[in-house]
């Protein structure tokens, strides 16, 4: 796995980092299958390993790293664990990220959480 930046006036390579490796544990994968959601300045990218990571868009270096595949305390009570990220990728709105973690798909970690990030931790 492995993320690639392309230069869209002629589709050279601009920049490519591999993925940061998870170890051989359990539903480990290097995958970043989940599709990438980009802003100014930052790509985010969704993976197997259920780590969803914010790469400088100029170069290659991770900005912020957060493993989602654990549990989390919900505000209605629920118990939530998150997974696997692949399919869509993060929602921006409002200055909020949205991302689901969680995905069964062929073997890939299981999950039921919508997660939410701003800047502001709110």
């Amino acid at each position: 796995g492995g993320l690639f930046a392309l230069k869209l006036h002629t589709g050279e390579i601009a920049w490519q980092t591999p993925h940061p490796g998870c170890g051989d544990g359990p539903g480990c994968s290097p995958a970043q299958s989940a599709a990438v959601t980009a802003i100014p300045g930052v790509v985010s990218s969704g993976g197997l390993d259920g780590h969803l990571r914010a790469y400088a868009a100029e170069d290659d270096h991770i900005l912020w790293d957060v493993d989602t595949a654990k549990d989390f305390k919900t505000a209605n009570g629920v118990k939530a664990h998150g997974g696997a990220l692949d399919g869509p990728g993060a929602v921006i709105v409002g200055g909020t990220l949205f991302v689901n973690s969680g995905c069964a798909f062929l073997g890939a970690a299981p999950g039921n959480v919508l997660l939410a990030f701003s800047v502001d931790g709110k």
